[in-house]
């Protein structure tokens, strides 16, 4: 009987434990939902520490209306990446219901490429203003490439550190970017054909001139009588200057289009170009070239070679160096191209007047040119420490394969 009492006082208490478990859990599940939907602003969570308060830093109303209204994302990371707070921006950026972004890890949103990058990004937290770019991948399956900016915001426990961030879509501006890379290929093309057509009408036309004349001044100075002294050094001084005329016509129009480099290719233009260089200007000059098997592509060739020539001829007006260094190298998938000299440098914090612009126009040419077939172009410099130009370029694997 005592045993079948026990039994029967045990039912109504177990039954009240379910209860009250089922109570929690529907409190636990609102509790989440309203998390999901923002109509909270605070969490407080109870643990051996006490009690901790989750709180978006200046969460009122005011201050959420603007976030909502924001055209960027906007989220609230914990110190181990989970999203506490996001706007309904960043979801529609991603393509995620809102309810589904909070709580969940923001290392689900960022492409597997850039996990490792946003891990050491976030670990600079404290810096505040703090840019990198990453790939998100959206709900829908697409790609969204933007840029985050990081802020620290108020700890909430010795290992509970907030994180602010602020998210730009950046594709209208990649848009941007590739039509202005597409126009920019389109300007250099343009520029290198009338360039090609500039250095034939000088070299079909002028330089054939220039060489009849110099044939008649030849035969001018050749009938004087020999007591006629004055008039033959006259003749002679004339060829000169026409001899000196044609061959300045001659290496202009090898400058807008270089007939080697189509021919023979990148090396033996570059041999030629420093070669020219160093003869005229008394400069030593070093080449230094990794083997090429094959030919690069034509548009990685004429880069390069256009910014050794522009690199020259600031070397030219501007380094009073003594020696230069060339050297082409190949590096896996990547070309690169590196002219040191041992000029006087410059600060580019302070450039020397009168020359800033000049030199502002001869780098963002470099530039352009590196851009134009997606590489990537660095000077570095110091007053007397002379000055390095390296371009890098990508090589498709079928070029790579082929060297």
């Amino acid at each position: 009987m005592r045993s079948s009492g026990r039994r029967a006082s045990s039912r109504p208490a177990a039954s009240g434990e379910l209860a009250e478990l089922r109570t929690r859990l529907a409190e636990a599940e609102e509790t989440l939902r309203a998390i999901r939907v923002g109509e909270v602003d605070a969490v407080v969570v109870s643990g051996k520490r006490g009690a901790r308060v989750f709180t978006l830093e200046g969460a009122e109303t005011a201050y959420r209306a603007l976030i909502e209204s924001m055209n960027e994302g906007a989220l609230t990371l914990t110190a181990d990446r989970t999203i506490l707070y996001a706007n309904r921006c960043f979801a529609e950026m991603v393509k995620c219901p809102l309810e589904q972004v909070i709580g969940s890890s923001i290392r689900r949103f960022v492409s597997a490429e850039d996990q490792a990058a946003l891990r050491q990004f976030l670990k600079r937290a404290n810096k505040a203003g703090s840019k990198t770019q990453v790939l998100f991948h959206a709900g829908d399956g697409s790609q969204v490439p933007a840029q985050i900016s990081i802020r620290p915001l108020a700890r909430n426990g010795p290992d509970r550190a907030t994180i602010g961030m602020v998210v730009t879509d950046m594709t209208g501006a990649r848009r941007h970017e590739e039509a202005l890379r597409a126009l920019t290929r389109r300007v250099v093309e343009a520029r290198e054909a009338e360039r090609g057509g500039v250095a034939r009408e000088l070299h079909d036309n002028i330089t054939q001139l220039l060489c009849a004349v110099l044939f008649r001044s030849q035969a001018l100075a050749d009938r004087p009588p020999a007591r006629d002294g004055s008039l033959k050094r006259e003749a002679l001084k004339l060829r000169e200057m026409l001899g000196g005329a044609a061959e300045e016509v001659e290496r202009i129009s090898r400058n807008l289009r270089p007939g080697v480099l189509d021919e023979l290719g990148l090396v033996d233009a570059l041999r030629a170009t420093n070669a020219e260089f160093a003869e005229r200007t008394g400069v030593s000059i070093k080449l230094i070239c990794a083997r090429l098997t094959a030919r690069l592509p034509a548009d990685t060739e004429l880069t390069l070679y256009r910014i050794l020539q522009e690199a020259l001829r600031n070397v030219e007006k501007h380094a009073r160096a003594r020696h230069v260094t060339v050297r082409l190298s190949l590096q896996a998938d990547v070309v690169q191209l590196a002219i040191h000299d041992d000029g006087i440098g410059f600060d580019s914090n302070h450039h020397p007047a009168g020359r800033e612009e000049k030199a502002s126009l001869g780098l963002l040419s470099m530039l352009e040119r590196a851009a134009y077939v997606g590489g990537t172009l660095k000077v570095e410099s110091g007053r007397r420490a002379g000055t390095e130009v390296v371009v890098r370029i990508p090589l498709s694997p079928s070029a790579t394969a082929a060297s």
